[in-house]
């Protein structure tokens, strides 16, 4: 009797490129399930409501459905949709809201699979799980308040309070034009001499105007000393000054969750960039393989949908080769 717990790929992380590997299995007709902690595309669901990607429509379809769109650049509620949207075209096999604990291989080369709910096994296990769910913190007094989030979404929350926004690449950037733009009173504080060299060539003139013109204060050369109930500290170039302060939006960045995959038994030497065949995207683990984002390590600007898609391919002739 088939064990209905068995599936010849386990899949973590309900992700563009999760759901691309399992499109990928069920066209190869192995039997496959995916495993995701939170939402489908969970990432994407968190990302600020009003954002728009860099990449075009075209360069974040999988499976070969179209995104349509009218606009140049998808948003955030366009791209979710249309994930979901693939989900149920290709009827894929997901249990979501259920967190992976333990991947073990037994002495059979067989994956135990351990969840917040049930138990699997498994021939193969793939990690698509994204950087998104981990953030860079700040390590300064204060940073548990309620009031700082490393997770910003929607402007309206903020409207008329005084705002820090801590970064200056995309995710900084839009959080101070849209919370100044419903009538916050908004701060930048950046570590180097300029905005990060990957803002978004449209939206780069906007910001460096609002910052000419006074309507959003930026602090060059700085950095977050203390966060308080009504007002935080920052070291400037011109001293230590105490500003007052309702909300920190701590846009500082994020990182795969490098204890899930030493847990894994995945090597991580000291760049923390996981070790993986760059044909078969298999790792140290036979059988056990990384797709998407998660294979840049700390360096999350290398690795995108739109250039990591192509990992659910490798894997799975990987797969079916053997």
């Amino acid at each position: 009797m088939k064990d209905q717990n068995h599936y010849d790929i386990i899949i973590i992380g309900a992700g563009p490129i999760g759901m691309a590997c399992a499109i990928e299995a069920k066209k190869a007709n192995l039997s496959y399930l995916i495993i995701e902690k939170g939402a489908l595309v969970n990432s994407l669901f968190n990302y600020p409501v009003f954002m728009t990607f860099f990449s075009t429509s075209q360069k974040l379809e999988i499976g070969g459905v179209p995104f349509v769109t009218i606009n140049p650049k998808p948003n955030r509620n366009e791209a979710v949709e249309y994930y979901r949207r693939v989900a149920e075209k290709f009827d894929l096999n997901i249990n979501l809201f259920e967190r992976v604990i333990e991947v073990e291989k037994n002495e059979s080369a067989i994956f135990k699979i351990k969840t917040a709910k049930e138990n699997y096994t498994s021939g193969n296990v793939i990690v698509a799980t994204g950087f998104y769910d981990v953030p860079l913190l700040m390590n300064v007094p204060g940073e548990d308040l309620p009031k700082v989030t490393h997770y910003y979404k929607d402007p309206h929350l903020y409207a008329f309070q005084n705002v820090l926004v801590v970064g200056a690449n995309n995710s900084g950037v839009d959080a101070a034009l849209e919370t100044y733009r419903k009538g916050a009173n908004v701060t930048m504080l950046i570590r180097s001499e300029e905005l990060g060299p990957h803002v978004k060539y449209w939206v780069r003139p906007d910001i460096e105007n609002r910052i000419k013109e006074g309507a959003i204060t930026a602090h060059f050369h700085s950095q977050l000393l203390e966060i308080r109930e009504g007002e935080v500290d920052i070291q400037t170039p011109e001293g230590i000054k105490t500003i007052p302060n309702d909300f920190v939006i701590a846009m500082t960045g994020y990182q795969p969750d490098f204890s899930m995959l030493r847990k894994f038994g995945i090597d991580l030497p000291e760049s923390l960039c996981p070790v993986y065949n760059e044909e078969t995207m298999e790792t140290n683990i036979k059988g056990l393989y990384l797709a998407g984002v998660v294979c840049g390590g700390l360096d999350t600007h290398k690795l995108f949908i739109e250039n990591s898609r192509v990992h659910a391919e490798m894997i799975l002739k990987n797969i079916v080769g053997k």
